[in-house]
């Protein structure tokens, strides 16, 4: 299996592969690169619609550049837990959160989700995010209120007067549960429309089936998360 960075043959490689409509594991499994590579490629680089092998390689080198030219990381970074390999998960938040942006995250909140999955504790302080993040308070800031909108985070009073954010076992549950939510909003709004507009108007009959279709979306999507916590979660193994 090549190592090292990606070619330019092999970005466009993978810009063929996109045109195709192949998946990420088949373009990964032709060049015999793992998955994730390919899913951090083309999510940095203009997504599956915009990615483009000659930009992306140009984008990649800049971005080599400034590596280099940037300060150097604390070499002295804090041991991982249980002898868990400290560059793989490194490499390992660095792909979740690309996954996470492709999913519709912006990136700083992508960034401070993925760092709160990956903590044993399931919770940070916002000087710890600031630590692990190497970002401003302001950005954190910023973050941790959208996240909480978003049914991703919760607060916890910590020691003294500091607040700790914690992501846990529930927290897909949560953002679905507020997404449905939202989605029924909408819904709602939607069929508000109708009257405004007139029943069996053009315009009102097209509020009216979008209203139709997000209220089942809302419904299926709620009634899946109770479902799913219901049956499919478990807890973790007490640690010895």
């Amino acid at each position: 299996m090549p190592g090292g960075r990606l070619t330019q043959q092999e970005r466009r490689q993978i810009a063929l592969g996109l045109a195709d409509g192949l998946a990420y594991a088949e373009i990964a499994r032709r060049l015999e690169r793992p998955t994730s590579t390919i899913t951090r490629e083309v999510t940095r680089n203009g997504g599956p619609a915009g990615y483009r092998a000659e930009v992306a390689h140009r984008a990649t080198g800049h971005r080599a550049h400034r590596r280099r030219t940037a300060a150097p990381r604390d070499p002295q970074a804090p041991p991982q837990p249980y002898g868990r390999d400290a560059d793989a998960v490194r490499a390992y938040e660095e792909v979740l959160t690309t996954v996470i942006i492709a999913s519709g995250m912006p990136t700083m909140m992508a960034r401070v989700t993925a760092c709160l999955m990956l903590t044993d504790s399931g919770s940070l302080t916002a000087a710890e995010l600031v630590e692990r993040l190497r970002v401003s308070p302001a950005a954190v800031s910023k973050a941790i209120a959208f996240l909480e909108s978003q049914g991703f985070v919760r607060r916890e009073r910590g020691e003294g007067r500091r607040e700790r954010y914690v992501v846990d076992d529930d927290v897909y549950y949560r953002s679905m549960m507020a997404s449905a939510r939202s989605i029924a909003q909408v819904s709602g709004t939607a069929r508000e429309g109708v009257e405004v507009l007139g029943a069996g108007t053009p315009a009102a009959t097209r509020l009216e089936n979008i209203a139709r279709f997000l209220d089942f979306v809302a419904e299926s999507t709620a009634r899946a998360a109770e479902q799913g916590r219901d049956i499919l979660h478990t807890k973790p193994a007490p640690t010895p």
